[in-house]
């Protein structure tokens, strides 16, 4: 039986033993270099498979489970295993899953209205497909707007949230003077890590490797999960009880008479919670449903309308780092059959990364207790120096820390020029209240001819080290190395994709347009050249991503690329369906939205949701919602009024095998067959 674990972090907790430290140095390097092996071996081969190609596409020879294994583990990183893991442990529960089991209905999509587009054209990069749908000022557009976004966000983001990892699992571990603890030392450990790695091997490397990686991120995350019930079952009822939802009826005497699937429920499905959700009255209807009211700020059940659909097409069919494993398919059957495999490894995720979490917060959210304590230390000394900023809190903070809560208050207030009264018996609903009104009379003055800057969020619990902290209590020796080698290996690889790709942007969308009789051998430098660059600039942006104000990793990846998604999505729907849309709208959607994104992400707070909804917010996936509307529209209106006189004719590639799979297109109808029964079950 799996001891119980509710008290605070312990540095003894997650220490490896001497054998899992060699077995998991054997596993890292030895997969490491078993990829480049095997991708060099295969580039001896044709000529097409070396240069350019080779590098950047793998020869355009992967085959479907090559395809399959490689797009899961280039998405499946740590930040799913932190960010949407974080907020699962928080309150979204199984709806964060949505990002998971619509990518299954999205890559299907793909699979046979983009995939079959972008091959006939033989293309290395997406915004080379603008050229030439579009022209060239398209592409250049798209370039720039696509490495700013994939260098600063996901790119940096990964970095951080494997980092996260190290350090919340390796406390006061020193190595080399070096303190594993340090989320600064993490970010540089992972970064050359991948640096080195793709400058060797290319794309080639990547795809063996995510082979080895992505099986065993699956299975690593099998085995925590197991042994996460393993402890809920045997846990003290009497702290479990303190997690339950909001709405939940259990009692300790229920507790104690559960297993450990009946406990889950019992503290995280709310009384009547349907009924809540519908109602929209109460975030914390419970954590083990799929819809969430019109009030919530990340997934309210308007986003499953249009909005989340946006981001999850853009990233699986126009996102370079993961496209770029399918334009290297070996044909458009082997990328199809591919796809539509890592279409059903989606359905498995949320059961690996979701519902841990959520199980974490029961367990362990003492441990996420102290992480949060931690993380303000140097917020509270700046609030206590009485610095010109004011302080947002959140409820749980001012739930676990009131004192505090109220010495952030009169700070703000102070600042603000306002007075604030604490009542006697103030909740802590009534403290974020007084707070929020401080923070709102402070946003209309300056000091020195300066906005009043706002700091730190304060938060009660550092959601974000949930699924570390699983890792740090529960893991033994002789299974250690294994689970945390699957996930390190996940970041690498995650990271060398992303490398890899936006390398592949920079080199063929930029270097190579302005130079265009550039050696095959100059083509890989500069891709080479270029990685080093991308990785020394995430490696400096990444220590900043921990700041509460992101809210969390996984909502900062996804609402940053929303300056993109929206755009780029629209364009590339007129661009696969409306042969006669004008030139001129692959430019002009792309910037209208990066424009239009940015002004909804700055007042939209404040004009709310402009009479569409009832609610007080525009929560950012119906930002991209509203986005993608309005540049389809536009894309509708300037086609009607001014289309082209003659349509646009594509190229044609001879190097691949264009006939479409009949299994794969089988196997798809039952990957979405099983995605609805899976939502009926969890709705």
């Amino acid at each position: 039986m799996i001891p119980t674990l509710l008290a605070d972090v312990s540095l003894e907790a997650g220490k490896m033993s001497t054998l899992d430290i060699v077995l998991f140095l054997v596993a890292v390097v030895g997969v490491i270099a078993f990829g480049i092996w095997q991708g060099r071996k295969e580039s001896s081969g044709a000529a097409e498979s070396g240069g350019a190609a080779g590098y950047f596409l793998a020869g355009r020879g992967l085959t479907w489970w090559l395809v399959g294994f490689s797009l899961i583990a280039a998405n499946i990183s740590t930040e799913q295993f932190v960010g949407m893991s974080g907020q699962a442990a928080d309150w979204l529960g199984m709806a964060v899953s949505s990002w998971e089991w619509l990518s299954t209905i999205a890559l299907i999509l793909v699979a046979f209205l983009f995939l079959p587009k972008l091959l006939r054209c033989g293309i290395y990069t997406i915004p080379e497909f603008l050229q030439y749908r579009y022209g060239t000022f398209s592409r250049l557009v798209m370039a720039v707007a696509t490495l700013v976004i994939l260098v600063g966000v996901p790119t940096a983001s990964v970095i951080y949230s494997g980092a996260k990892v190290i350090s919340v699992f390796f406390q006061g571990r020193m190595i080399m003077n070096a303190d594993l603890g340090s989320i600064e030392v993490g970010c540089w450990i992972i970064g050359i890590s991948a640096a080195i790695y793709v400058l060797v091997g290319g794309l080639k490397a990547c795809a063996w490797t995510d082979l080895i990686w992505g099986a065993g991120l699956i299975a690593g995350g099998a085995v925590v999960m197991w042994l996460a019930f393993g402890a809920l079952e045997s846990a003290d009822p009497n702290e479990l009880i303190k997690t339950k939802v909001a709405n939940s009826t259990a009692t300790v005497e229920d507790l104690q008479n559960a297993g450990a699937w009946e406990r889950f429920k019992l503290l995280n499905d709310g009384k009547d919670g349907e009924a809540i959700v519908a109602a929209g009255e109460n975030l914390s209807g419970g954590k083990l449903h799929m819809i969430r009211p019109i009030q919530d700020p990340e997934l309210p059940w308007t986003v499953l309308l249009l909005g989340i659909w946006v981001p999850i097409c853009f990233y699986w069919g126009l996102n370079q780092y993961i496209v770029q494993r399918t334009l290297g398919s070996k044909s458009l059957a082997e990328g199809q059959k591919g796809i539509v495999f890592a279409a059903i490894l989606k359905l498995v995720i949320p059961f690996l990364v979701v519902i841990p979490g959520i199980l974490c917060f029961n367990l362990y959210h003492k441990d996420l207790r102290a992480e949060a304590v931690k993380k303000n230390t140097s917020t509270m000394a700046e609030v206590t120096a009485s610095t010109g900023k004011v302080y947002p809190i959140t409820e749980n903070f001012a739930l676990n820390t009131p004192d505090q809560a109220a010495t952030v208050i009169a700070h703000n207030a102070k600042v603000a020029g306002i007075e604030a009264v604490i009542p006697e018996g103030a909740t802590a609903k009534d403290l974020v209240a007084l707070n929020q009104t401080a923070l709102t009379a402070a946003a209309g003055k300056q000091i020195d001819g300066k906005p009043i800057p706002t700091g730190t969020k304060l938060v009660g619990y550092d959601y974000d080290a949930a699924f570390p902290t699983l890792m740090r209590n529960l893991m033994r020796p002789g299974i250690t190395w294994f689970v945390l080698a699957a996930i390190f290996g996940a970041v690498v690889s995650s990271l060398a994709s992303m490398l890899n790709s936006a390398a592949t942007i920079a080199t063929m969308d930029l270097v190579h347009m302005a130079k265009k009789d550039m050696s095959e051998r100059a083509t890989v430098l500069s891709g080479q050249g270029f990685t080093l660059l991308f990785v020394l600039i995430s490696c400096v942006i990444a220590p900043g991503l921990g700041d509460p104000a992101y809210g969390g990793i996984f909502k900062f990846i996804q609402e940053f690329q929303g300056f993109i998604s929206p755009g780029v999505l629209a364009v590339f729907l007129f661009g696969f369906l409306s042969p006669r849309t004008p030139r001129y709208f692959g430019w002009v959607g792309i910037l209208t939205n990066i424009a239009l994104y940015g002004l909804l992400k700055k007042f939209g707070p404040s004009i709310g949701a402009a009479g569409m909804w009832w609610a007080p917010d525009i929560s950012y996936v119906d930002r991209m919602g509203l986005c993608f509307l309005t540049v389809v529209l536009i894309g509708a209106v300037v086609t009607l009024v001014n289309p082209l006189k003659e349509p646009v004719k594509l190229p044609v590639t001879d190097l691949i095998n264009l006939e479409s799979s009949k299994s794969a297109k089988v196997w798809g109808a039952l990957a979405i067959v099983a995605t609805i029964v899976l939502y009926v079950i969890f709705w």
